[in-house]
C-alpha cells in the first residue's frame, strides 16, 4: 500500500501496536465492567466509559504519532529502517484507536454477560427489600 517492504522493524512495530491496542481495549472493558457492577445499564456504562477513557487513549496515540512523524519524512542514512516502523505504528495506532472507541463498545453491548434490569423492576425490587440497621452502639 505504501510501497515499503515488510522488514524486521516493521514487524516490531506490529507487535508494539498490538500491545497498545490490547491494553486500550482491556482498560475500556474493565471500566465498563466496573460501571456495570455499580448498577448502570449497558448503554450508560458503555457511553460513560467511552467518554471517560477517550482523552487518555487519544493523548497516548497522539504522542506516539507525533514522536514518530519525523521518521516518515526522513531521507538520510538509516531512514530505510525507520520509515517502515513509523508507517506501521502510525497507521496501526490510528486504526486501533478507532477500533477501541467504535467497535469494542458495540461488541461489548452485544456480548454483555450481565442482563439489564429495567428501571421499574429495579426500583420495585429495591423498595421491597427490608433494610437492616446496625444496633446502636451505646
Amino acid at each position: 500500500m505504501t510501497g515499503e517492504y515488510l522488514s524486521v522493524p516493521a514487524s516490531v512495530g506490529f507487535i508494539a501496536v498490538w500491545g497498545v491496542a490490547i491494553l486500550n481495549g482491556v482498560v475500556l472493558i474493565s471500566f465498563i465492567k466496573e460501571l456495570r457492577e455499580q448498577g448502570l445499564s449497558v448503554r450508560d456504562a458503555v457511553k460513560t466509559s467511552c467518554e471517560a477513557r477517550f482523552r487518555p487513549v487519544l493523548i497516548t496515540a497522539a504522542a506516539t504519532i507525533l514522536g514518530l512523524a519525523p521518521f516518515l519524512i526522513a531521507t538520510g542514512l538509516g531512514s530505510e529502517v525507520q520509515k517502515p516502523l513509523a508507517i506501521v505504528v502510525i497507521c496501526g495506532l490510528i486504526t486501533a484507536t478507532v477500533m477501541t472507541k467504535v467497535v469494542v463498545p458495540m461488541l461489548y453491548r452485544y456480548f454483555d454477560p450481565m442482563p439489564d434490569v429495567p428501571d421499574c423492576i429495579a426500583k420495585t425490587a429495591n423498595a421491597s427489600v427490608p433494610r437492616l440497621h446496625a444496633p446502636n452502639q451505646t
